[in-house]
């Protein structure tokens, strides 16, 4: 991947890139530089966000170099045809849980070529009442560690403020999980 003098010009003017801070775009490309060095493949699966993370991840050049392929499984229909989840999970947990969260990273895992995959699921708001406008669940999958989850309440701050955070947290969970990743024995079929 070529190294660009700002992240700014990784992305040309008819991207995201104008509506999303420097920061991030910086730490999607230390990713991709990195998984791809490293030759690992990634995956989305996203509810709340939309496909925003893997909109980001492919305004870049030189993505294909380690994005395999992203989920947007904003239903639980989605949920359960794209990644396997079983509605049984879904009824009991609730689509915004920990459980699900995992079941969609490690879903994504097995049905994509990639080593490490990210689940976003959350409530960006407003919703129904017992929705909590800002609960998010995020949850790394990888070949040949345990699944990670993390979970954040960035509160009622908006749907594009809550996208854009939980970005952040996607971006940090896969950089960390990465080196464990690497190394780790290739996943059997």
């Amino acid at each position: 991947m070529s190294s660009p003098r700002n992240a700014k010009q990784a992305v040309d003017a008819d991207t995201l890139s104008p509506a999303l801070p420097d920061e991030i775009i910086q730490a999607a490309m230390a990713l991709l530089e990195a998984a791809s060095d490293a030759e690992i493949g990634l995956a989305t699966a996203e509810s709340c966000t939309g496909g925003l993370l893997a909109s980001l991840l492919t305004d870049i050049e030189g993505a294909s170099n380690a994005f395999d392929r992203g989920f947007v499984v904003y239903s639980k229909e989605a949920k359960c045809d794209l990644l396997g989840l079983s509605h049984q999970l879904i009824d009991d947990c609730g689509a915004v849980s920990e459980p699900v969260a995992r079941a969609m990273a490690e879903g994504a895992l097995r049905r994509s070529n990639a080593g490490l995959a990210i689940a976003i699921t959350g409530f960006a708001g407003p919703g129904e009442p017992d929705d909590e406008p800002g609960l998010v669940h995020f949850a790394c999958a990888g070949q040949g560690v345990e699944t990670r989850h993390c979970v954040r309440h960035f509160g009622d701050i908006g749907r594009g403020a809550t996208r854009i955070e939980s970005l952040r947290v996607a971006l940090d969970m896969l950089a960390k999980m990465l080196p464990a990743v690497v190394g780790s024995p290739p996943r059997t079929a």
